[in-house]
């Protein structure tokens, strides 16, 4: 049986002005813009939002954006997406192909202000049909980590209605029209770590009157490696990825120093901590065997949280999602190795639901190498991938998931 809140969400979607919604897509995706810099995404964003009736406050956080619509006594909840677009440069071949030099939508944040603009719309359409008070979120920077602690800290629930939920969702790789669910741990948490080597640098035809750091950044690169594979339990997930490697000026230089540019993904405190204590003394180790003049500087950078899904919270979305979709079209994914800030929105312990929904256009999926969904998933273009480019078939869908979620919670009049 449909709950009252899943036919109220097929009701107020049931007439989308999809034209529209493609083009808001294709303009966002045209005109990326870094994070922190999302001046021209927030205020189109702003624009749909007070168009459609919200209290609209612009520069939240930087560039933030927070739409308000009350329409009665209720709960307060709090939809979110995210604004930023990422420095890849796009190679998709699409008609509406970033117009930005090095600049692509790359992660789908063009399509997540989408749906938000679609959902804000069509809640605030059918206002009468739910009663509460709606809490409409543009986060910039989630790719740097900024943002969602940038708005907290600008007074996001002091100046507004405190949620007492907060519901986001995230484009994904997989055959258009799955939903992507799970209790508890849903993401992983990321950390930025830098090595500095110090050598000492001099004439490429003289080495024996230097310390090369390159040669050391070299086998600490490879000795890294062992850092998962035998310091980390099988039974623990972990990723240790060498993201950068930076050294020299010229071909008969040898450099003073080298940067390697480290990113952790952990799912407990506990093997994040040892993963990096294992960093601090292999590269420690590998600068004193070359017998380098000072000790290696090893900082930890920007961090992401583990993304946790309060169990309720996520019930009752997954539930309306079922119900709207077909049961079937609902998946438990597993936890991911990807991160994102938006639990830094619930610092205060406020519960949220985050999920997926795939969005690989049905020819490229078909076209992927591979017999199971596994093989094919690793065969189409991901997140931060140049090619990625989401189907505009899920433009509407993801419309109706996020006002289905949404309605999950609010009072039905």
């Amino acid at each position: 049986m449909t709950s009252p809140a899943a036919r109220t969400a097929l009701d107020l979607t049931a007439d989308l002005p999809v034209a529209d919604l493609e083009n808001c897509y294709r303009d966002l995706h045209r005109h990326p813009e870094l994070s922190l810099c999302e001046h021209r995404t927030a205020g189109r964003l702003a624009e749909r939002l007070r168009t459609a009736g919200y209290e609209t406050t612009e520069g939240v956080g930087g560039t933030g954006v927070v739409g308000v619509l009350r329409t009665g006594d209720g709960p307060t909840v709090l939809l979110r997406a995210d604004l930023d677009a990422l420095p890849v440069a796009e190679e998709t071949g699409l008609p509406y192909a970033s117009e930005v030099p090095g600049v692509m939508h790359a992660c789908g944040h063009d399509l997540h202000v989408t749906w938000l603009a679609g959902a804000a719309g069509a809640l605030a359409a059918g206002r009468d049909a739910w009663s509460g008070t709606l809490l409409v979120v543009g986060q910039p920077a989630e790719e740097t980590g900024e943002g969602a602690r940038a708005m907290v800290a600008d007074g996001l629930y002091e100046r507004f209605p405190r949620p007492g939920v907060l519901l986001a969702q995230h484009a994904a790789p997989g055959p258009a029209g799955l939903y992507a669910h799970r209790p508890g741990l849903i993401l992983s948490a990321s950390t930025d770590v830098d090595v500095v080597v110090h050598g000492r640098g001099g004439h490429g035809s003289r080495p024996e009157s230097t310390v090369d750091p390159v040669v050391t950044a070299a086998y600490l690169v490879t000795r890294l490696q062992t850092v998962v594979s035998r310091e980390i339990a099988p039974r623990d997930s972990a990723v240790l990825t060498v993201g950068r490697i930076e050294a020299g000026t010229r071909h008969n230089i040898i450099p003073p120093t080298a940067h390697i540019a480290l990113n952790l993904r952990t799912q407990s405190a506990e093997v994040r901590d040892r993963m990096i204590a294992a960093i601090r003394r292999i590269a420690a180790g590998e600068c004193l065997a070359a017998d380098c003049p000072r000790e290696p500087e090893v900082t930890v950078g920007a961090d992401f949280p583990v993304t946790v899904n309060d169990a309720a919270a996520h019930r009752r979305v997954a539930t309306a999602h079922g119900e709207v979709f077909g049961a079937a079209t609902v998946f438990d994914p597993g936890p991911a190795m990807g991160s994102e800030d938006f639990p830094h929105l619930a610092a205060d312990g406020t519960p949220y639901a985050y999920w997926f929904v795939t969005s690989t256009p049905a020819d490229v999926w078909e076209e992927a190498p591979g017999g199971d969904l596994m093989e094919k998933f690793a065969g189409v273009p991901s997140n931060h991938s140049p090619r990625f480019a989401p189907d505009l078939s899920t433009l509407v869908p993801g419309v109706r998931a996020m006002v289905s979620g949404a309605l999950a919670h609010l009072s039905m009049a």
